[in-house]
């Protein structure tokens, strides 16, 4: 199975869905595709040679072009933010939680072994996951401008229009039909 998931920029903010494993968890980075180096042309008379080249570089550390996000995307955001600073601060209290812990088994283990009263074997707590992790990416002022009523769309003033002139055109023929009438009627009176 699949699901769709959240990709951010480097600043957290969501660009689009990306569909992924269902087992997806966390924060992934995406890296840029590195630029293909392109091979120096020989001569057409000089030999390729087999031999390794001794002279390789390093590979070049890959750059971060944005990271996708195992985190449901919370409704009701007009241009969400994901938030990188407190997803580090809580993988590194995550980490700390793990190292904690090792240093507590391995004290209660020594204990163990060395036959010392020991008490319960200690139990892995890991902090709980912030709930703030999604945040709104517009300041109050853009979503002030986003959502308030703005001018209307060529159509949708089209569409107006051509109500307004269609009820225009109701009442003329009504008045028109009110005018027959009473000229019907003034006949009426002079030929009787």
């Amino acid at each position: 199975m699949s699901k769709a998931v959240p990709k951010v920029d480097l600043n957290g903010l969501y660009i689009e869905d990306v569909i992924q494993d269902d087992s997806f968890t966390g924060v992934v980075p995406i890296y840029a595709q590195p630029e293909p180096e392109e091979a120096p042309a020989l001569p057409e008379d000089e030999e390729i040679k087999d031999e390794p080249d001794v002279s390789e570089e390093p590979e070049q550390p890959r750059e971060i072009i944005g990271y996708l996000i195992g985190i449901p995307l919370p409704a009701g955001l007009y241009h969400p933010r994901f938030d990188l600073v407190t997803w580090d601060a809580y993988q590194d209290a995550v980490l700390e939680a793990q190292s904690d812990y090792a240093d507590e088994l391995h004290d209660w283990r020594e204990q163990w072994a060395e036959g010392e009263k020991q008490g319960p074997e200690p139990v892995y707590a890991p902090p709980a996951q912030p709930d703030n992790l999604w945040v709104e990416g517009l300041t109050a002022e853009e979503i002030v401008e986003l959502t308030k009523p703005g001018e209307l769309s060529e159509i949708e003033m089209l569409k107006k229009e051509n109500m307004l002139l269609k009820a225009q055109n109701n009442a003329i023929t009504e008045r028109a039909d009110f005018i027959e009438d009473i000229i019907a009627e003034m006949a009426m009176q002079i030929y009787q």
